[in-house]
């Protein structure tokens, strides 16, 4: 099916990139989904899908749920096809990502909640009005489509040892795996979540599809509570492990993608990066390719992505420190930090702060640092001259 899948989407879906990127890690090389048509690999299943439709189910329509990049791939793949396609998002989806999606030529309806409640929503609205449903990763013809990404993988890297893919509901990380591992077994693939929805990685503890409780997170992309049974069992046989990462983990990556490959990614994409940059992945001795699965991110949203990614990767520093409430005491303080070879971005000085003595003020600065080193001197240095922090 991964064949036929690959055969199907010629001229279609693009054959993305793949290139190292020595700037970010050692034996790191970066799938450029995020450079797919729609923006991301949704398009490869989603369009295997469709195209799988009898001429009856084609007349009826297709409806779908999605936080975006499925709903794209689908509202592409519908309308190149002559198909009605309906797509149910949950309200809270990027802005970005509904507007592209209804651009595509999609019915969108936006349904309160999260991910499972609009698929709840899709599968009422596909038993009334006799829609074929496409599920975004617990399909068998979507999870072919992702698969060809694995194909390409080897064909592009053929010495490649380990691949590491984000998870959401497991559709992705399925085909990848199932290809790789058809076709090079001793290659290992890894699986990465968000930490504050690791419905996969719980799964897999717990031996059988486990529903995880609803959390925040930047990586709305793979933000799915309950994974598929046919994807846990092929995630089961097939991925070696899965790992997770962090918020502040996720925005860092991003901004080294920015910065060091010159790519803008969604949160979802950048998890395998982050697992990568924070040592949830081993890529000292292993040629490691890490699939970056979309670029949908809301330009909205990125300032406080890369501020995020600052502060991580310790560019971004806030230092609260009590200082002597007398004349020249706040300049002794500047002297130190100007010595040291910081940037001051902002300063705030406070008489009246709940930790401040009746002797002292609070001074807090944000400073433009070269990394967690340099701000560990900074404080040292201050600690030296004998100032202490709040923070």
């Amino acid at each position: 099916m991964i064949w036929e899948a690959q055969n199907a989407l010629l001229g279609i879906a693009q054959r993305t990139p793949l290139e190292a990127a020595p700037k970010i890690r050692e034996n790191l090389y970066i799938k450029a989904e995020n450079l797919q048509l729609t923006g991301a690999f949704k398009l490869r299943g989603a369009y295997n899908k469709i195209r799988s439709l009898s001429p009856e189910e084609a007349a009826k329509g297709v409806i779908a749920c999605s936080a975006g990049n499925h709903a794209q791939g689908i509202a592409l793949s519908a309308t190149k096809l002559g198909i009605k396609s309906i797509i149910c998002m949950p309200a809270g989806a990027p802005i970005s990502k509904v507007e592209a999606t209804k651009n595509y030529g999609a019915e969108v309806v936006l349904v309160p909640g999260v991910y499972d409640d609009a698929a709840r929503e899709a599968a009422r609205l596909s038993e009334e009005h006799g829609y074929t449903f496409a599920h975004p990763f617990n399909d068998p013809y979507v999870i072919a489509g992702q698969g060809t990404i694995g194909l390409e993988i080897l064909e592009q890297l053929p010495d490649v040892e380990q691949v590491v893919v984000p998870i959401g509901g497991g559709g992705l990380i399925s085909g990848i795996a199932f290809a790789i591992k058809s076709l090079k077994p001793a290659c290992r693939v890894i699986g990465v979540q968000a930490a504050t929805v690791a419905s996969m990685y719980e799964s897999r503890k717990a031996g059988e599809v486990t529903t995880v409780n609803d959390g925040d997170t930047i990586a709305d992309g793979i933000h799915v509570l309950t994974p598929g049974e046919l994807t846990f069992e092929l995630c089961q046989k097939y991925v070696d492990d899965i790992v997770t990462v962090s918020e502040d983990e996720i925005c860092a990556a991003m901004l080294a993608l920015m910065e060091g490959q010159k790519t803008v990614s969604e949160g979802a994409g950048a998890t395998t990066v982050a697992a990568c940059m924070f040592g949830k992945v081993d890529t000292s001795s292993k040629k490691t390719a890490c699939v970056v699965s979309g670029g949908n991110v809301d330009v909205t949203t990125l300032s406080r992505v890369i501020t995020k990614g600052l502060v991580k990767s310790g560019r971004l520093a806030d230092i609260s420190a009590r200082v002597l409430d007398k004349p020249g005491s706040l300049i002794q303080l500047l002297q130190v930090v100007s010595e040291s070879g910081a940037n001051i971005v902002s300063i705030n000085h406070v008489r009246d702060d709940e930790h401040a003595d009746v002797n002292t003020c609070i001074v807090s600065m944000v400073l433009e640092t070269r990394d967690i080193t340099h701000v560990r001197q900074i404080k040292q240095a201050l600690r030296d001259k004998g100032y202490s922090f709040v923070n």
